[in-house]
């Protein structure tokens, strides 16, 4: 075949690998116990992909192929190793044995949960609450060290340490890879609950790249919402599933054809998703009505609110505030404090919601987060005080590492002068 066509392969792998590595991988650790063997696997399993597809074509179901070859490239590894390290041929043999069985069944029914017990298995309580986030993103998710650590403002090296631990302890430990019991279930769902919305987060405002939003992570995380949601429908789990579907529905609002950052107050409401608000607000109903909801319903009743709202103007601004007021009793946290600040600003005006923002930022935990800064800028632009505003967005342009939000801050700095 062409060059031209070795490149359109490639293009295929890339798309396969930002939208399924992470499942693919996920089944490999289940198959292998494994998360180095499985990680190297699967890139040989790509990198075979593009040597053979060109003149092989493209299987028919690339998933399976995929997981396949990464399968027995994995057992050539260890074939390998055992001739220096006879400890090894036992689990030669293992495997072998459970690619025989493996392929006289239907996996593929299997792969969806996989990621499932990844997670469970990455938010063990053996391992340190730090490490879930990090052994998550990286291993469920196929984030970078570095997109990580920009993510949640520490160092690449601290985050690889971290992973490594975790590894380590996984392996040295056989913690399991599964699912827990319905009687270990409760106590272990609120981490998992915690990670998939910050998979979310990082899905649906990127930490760093070209792009506002990453399609493939907050799908991702819907999906695992839902599994949850069958898994144990706990008012909380439905509730983080309806705040998913509520925020996700304004994707595509969010960004104007070139790329552009638009804010909620400029957004095309035409745009948004309606099934999704639907299906969003169904949930919270479920959950509210049990009366044991806690901050992930609270939150999406907060965006139910913007989206049953024609306009910014229309909003309920006072609901909104007082929906904050509910989550900061047992949420404490100076995010949320900012966020309840914008909107008393929105329900008294700019001057209150500065004098809000400004009590923040005193506290100090927010010095390093863009958004304190960029929400500061904003209300001194609307009392006309021009110079406070600028310093404030500069000091948020030198915090963020997303484009799109970068030409904004810009923009505005611009706009400022």
């Amino acid at each position: 075949m062409s060059e031209h066509s070795t490149e359109e392969i490639r293009e295929l792998l890339d798309s396969l690998y930002r939208v399924d590595s992470g499942r693919i991988l996920a089944t490999l650790i289940r198959l292998l116990g494994d998360f180095d063997l499985a990680e190297e696997a699967m890139h040989e399993a790509f990198a075979a992909a593009l040597s053979l597809w060109p003149s092989s074509g493209v299987p028919g179901n690339p998933r399976p192929w995929l997981i396949s070859t990464a399968r027995f490239k994995a057992i050539d590894s260890l074939r390998r190793r055992a001739r220096f390290d006879a400890s090894q041929d036992e689990l030669v043999r293992y495997l072998e044995a459970q690619s025989i069985s493996a392929e006289s069944s239907n996996e593929e029914d299997s792969l969806e949960d996989d990621r499932l017990r990844l997670i469970f298995t990455c938010c063990h309580p053996s391992l340190a609450p730090e490490a879930h986030v990090a052994l998550t993103l990286r291993e469920v998710c196929g984030l970078t060290t570095e997109e990580i650590a920009k993510a949640f403002l520490t160092t690449p090296r601290t985050l690889a340490q971290r992973i490594v631990r975790a590894k380590a302890k996984i392996r040295e430990t056989s913690i399991p890879y599964e699912v827990p019991s319905p009687k270990e279930l409760p106590q272990r769902l609120g981490a998992v609950l915690q990670v998939v919305y910050l998979v979310f987060n990082e899905g649906y405002s990127a930490a760093a790249g070209a792009e506002v939003t990453r399609a493939e992570l907050t799908g991702e995380a819907i999906r695992l919402g839902r599994l949850l949601t069958e898994l144990q429908p706990e008012p909380e789990v439905i509730g983080l599933l309806a705040l998913m579907l509520l925020q996700e529905s304004r994707r595509a609002a969010r960004t104007s054809p070139t790329g552009e950052l638009i804010l909620l107050e400029n957004q095309d409401r035409s745009l948004w998703n309606r099934e999704q608000i639907a299906e969003g607000v169904a949930l919270l109903e479920k959950a509210l009505k049990s009366r044991r909801f806690g901050s992930y319903t609270l939150q999406a009743a907060i965006a139910a609110v913007h989206a049953e709202a024609e306009s910014v103007a229309a909003t309920d601004w006072r609901q909104i505030v007082a929906l904050y007021d509910r989550l900061a009793e047992i949420q404490p946290s100076p995010v949320v404090q900012l966020n309840r600040a914008v909107a008393i600003a929105m329900r008294d005006g700019p001057e209150a919601g500065l004098a809000h923002i400004d009590a923040v930022l005193e506290h100090g935990e927010l010095a390093n987060y863009y958004l304190a800064h960029s929400a500061r800028a904003d209300m001194c632009r609307r009392l006309g005080r021009t110079a406070e505003a600028r310093s404030s967005y500069e000091k948020a342009l030198a915090l963020t590492q997303q484009e799109p939000e970068r030409q904004f801050l810009q923009q505005r700095i611009r706009q400022v002068k």
